[in-house]
């Protein structure tokens, strides 16, 4: 086997959570293109059919499975529907989020709620069903979470986002300790700014200028600028890390101090 061979996921079945676009659409496909059999899931069935078709189109073997991280019992039904069609999954990339911006003092406490039950608890309700049936299985696996550098540092109005990041960080530690006994690692990718459906008006905005002009690379990040993280963590490539936080943010941690 060759260094490069370690980063292939064939054989592997992965869950991306939060695929009907942006990132999650992203890591699919990455997923997709190393080998995995996919099943993509979010809310939008109709979004989550384009990702299935653009796997498919790229030569790849995926399915759209409903969930919504809000709900306790989705994550049961959605893993048992995508096991049923591809098989038992060793992957998941808990990807689903949702932004937040607004300062501190007026903050309604029903959107605090809200970043915390999809960034957090949504995290929480679907790795826990992920790494029992890992563990049920026996075989191991890889669970990558996908936190922020708002969860290292912080800026203002984004409390609610950052706490919810920072909580995200601290919960991949406290599962890879755990679960490192039944063979399942669990790391964080923590990227920085990279345009999506969910931060493109405002990173093409004035404010959002003077927000890139102070990364280091002067750049936002393209897509593919994850592909490394990723397929380093849910690979054979890094079978000896677990509870590792990896920032792709093109230095911007450096410049928050």
């Amino acid at each position: 086997m060759t260094p490069l061979d370690r980063f292939r996921l064939d054989g592997r079945t992965a869950l991306v959570t939060g695929a009907s676009s942006g990132l999650g659409r992203h890591f699919a496909l990455t997923l997709a293109r190393a080998g995995a059999k996919v099943a993509v899931a979010a809310r939008r069935m109709d979004r989550l059919a384009e990702t299935v078709e653009l796997i498919g189109n790229d030569g790849g073997t995926a399915v759209a499975v409903a969930l919504d991280v809000t709900d306790s019992q989705a994550p049961a039904r959605a893993f048992d529907e995508a096991e049923a069609a591809l098989g038992p999954i060793s992957i998941l990339v808990n990807n689903a989020g949702v932004p937040s911006g607004a300062w501190f003092l007026e903050m309604p406490e029903a959107e605090w709620r809200k970043v915390l039950d999809v960034n957090l608890d949504g995290v929480f309700r679907v790795a826990q069903e992920g790494a029992r049936r890992m563990d049920a299985a026996g075989d191991g696996g890889s669970i990558v979470n996908i936190a922020s550098i708002l969860g290292c540092g912080v800026l203002k109005t984004l409390s609610a986002y950052a706490v919810s990041k920072a909580a995200v960080v601290q919960l991949t530690k406290a599962m890879a300790l755990e679960l490192a006994r039944s063979g399942i690692r669990v790391n964080a990718i923590a990227p920085g700014y990279f345009a999506t459906d969910m931060n493109r008006d405002f990173l093409e905005s004035d404010a959002g200028a003077q927000l890139i002009a102070r990364v280091p690379q002067a750049r936002v990040g393209a897509l593919h600028d994850l592909d490394g993280a990723l397929l380093l963590l849910a690979s054979d490539a890094g079978s000896f890390m677990t509870g590792t936080v990896i920032p792709v943010d093109g230095g911007t941690l450096l410049a928050m101090g």
